[in-house]
């Protein structure tokens, strides 16, 4: 690790050349001071990340350093080194907060396995203060403060506190539940139960039970009588996560469930009032999976009171630094190069942020304690992407104005319902004109 700012306190020069000459050969940057007062001012001027002084010095001793830095609200870490070494003077620096304290003659390679052990400790706490910075710009458990998450954001602030259903959309590895958690932990219901079901991991046989629960006898093997989801989420809220993978007849008892506030379990003809907030979230576009058959037109209508989509990761590609110290931190990673971090931003993202995260696990198990480079990152987010040509050089072909700005016009489209996916609404917003008008260029440029 290098490049630290390391400030070097004795009153004797030798000894001050010594640790310079050490400490340069290990990459950092040095200063130096004769005496505890002129370390002082040199530190509250400009700080350092490491303060290595001698204990016995005239006048302002390394103790009395240390002490003052202390009161000055500088917690610098300090490394006290001496000749003259007590165990009273060993505890004192110790209770004052000093990382280390070294007896002379020292030994060359302890003396910088402690260096190296202080200033990477050093630049983690910075990493983690920073990472509390980015989260506490998010929601939750977000992380980001590009302009696309601060609308989800807002979104959640306006929706949280109502009874409002919510259907969040997004692709797959964008955080639906994240989001879904997020509208549950900042509502009046938050200290009742956040129940969450994904609608495809479970059959279809069996997923009726797991809502709606059964009575004893109501089919083989139901012994006792089991309550399902939406009645564990009493009072609170049930997440019904990849909503267009419920079988249709299903669908159908979940909208009856959601207009009456009732229902019955599998096997009984009892009515039970229920009072939960239903979230739904799906990967698919909602209108297409109503014309595809993968969800009913009137479902769709009555879950999708209040919409949060939230954006791809491509869409907010400046939150991947932000991101990548929050997974770094958590796998206990030691920080990422700058050439890696551009190799994570020049990349398109299809998992998203899971697949992010997933990049960023594996690459910290292969960094072996040492910081994220490119080398640790999967080839295709190394390997230079062969460059497209450009509409620009068919655009000045000519220069009639009217035909260029057509052929702009065509290139520009074509290239946000790419990235888009070819979703209409998004490449609308992409391109920052109305979705009424996307449809009539779409029309005029025979678009398909």
């Amino acid at each position: 690790m290098t490049g630290q700012r390391v400030l070097v306190v004795d009153d004797e020069a030798k000894m001050q050349r010594v640790l310079e000459i050490m400490l340069k050969r290990m990459g950092h940057e040095v200063v130096c001071a004769s005496n505890g007062q002129d370390a002082l001012n040199s530190q509250l001027a400009e700080p350092a990340d490491l303060i290595i002084s001698d204990l016995r010095m005239p006048g302002m001793t390394g103790i009395d350093l240390l002490r003052n830095l202390r009161d000055q609200g500088q917690d610098v870490p300090v490394i006290i080194m001496t000749a003259y070494g007590t165990i009273e003077s060993a505890v004192e620096a110790m209770k004052l907060g000093a990382c280390d304290y070294i007896v002379r003659p020292f030994d060359v390679d302890a003396l910088e396995i402690a260096v190296d052990r202080i200033l990477n400790l050093g630049r983690m706490q910075r990493q983690n203060a920073f990472l509390r910075h980015e989260v506490d710009k998010g929601w939750g458990e977000f992380v980001g403060s590009s302009e696309a998450m601060q609308r989800v954001y807002e979104y959640i602030r306006q929706v949280a506190p109502t009874k409002t259903t919510v259907l969040i959309t997004g692709e797959t590895g964008t955080g639906k539940e994240l989001a879904a958690r997020a509208i549950h932990r900042a509502s009046p219901r938050a200290s009742a139960l956040f129940v969450p079901i994904n609608c495809a991991a479970i059959p279809a046989d069996i997923l009726e039970s797991e809502l709606f629960g059964y009575e004893k006898g109501a089919f083989t093997g139901a012994t006792k009588d089991r309550i399902g989801k939406f009645e564990m989420a009493e009072g609170g809220t049930l997440f019904l996560d990849e909503l267009t993978e419920m079988p249709m007849a299903l669908q159908a008892k979940l909208l009856r469930v959601l207009q009456e506030n009732v229902l019955e379990r599998l096997g009984s003809n009892r009515s039970i009032p229920i009072d939960i907030r239903v979230i739904a979230a799906t990967n698919r576009n909602p209108r297409q999976a109503v014309a595809d058959g993968k969800l009913r037109e009137d479902l769709y209508y009555r879950i999708n009171v209040f919409n949060v989509e939230l954006p791809s990761l491509r869409e907010r590609k400046e939150d991947i630094p932000s991101l990548a110290a929050n997974f770094l931190a958590k796998c206990d990673g030691h920080g990422i190069t700058e050439q890696a971090l551009q190799a994570l931003q020049h990349y398109d993202w299809p998992g998203n942020v899971r697949e992010l995260q997933n990049v960023i696990e594996r690459a910290a198990v292969l960094s072996r304690g040492k910081p994220v480079g490119v080398e640790q990152l999967p080839r295709e987010m190394t390997e230079t992407a062969p460059a497209e040509p450009s509409p620009a050089t068919e655009i000045f072909a000519s220069l009639e104005l009217n035909s260029a700005v057509e052929k702009l016009e065509d290139a520009m489209i074509r290239e946000a319902l790419k990235r888009t996916g070819d979703n209409k609404s998004k490449a609308a917003r992409l391109l920052d004109i109305s979705e009424r008008s996307l449809w009539y260029k779409l029309k005029k440029l025979n678009i398909d």
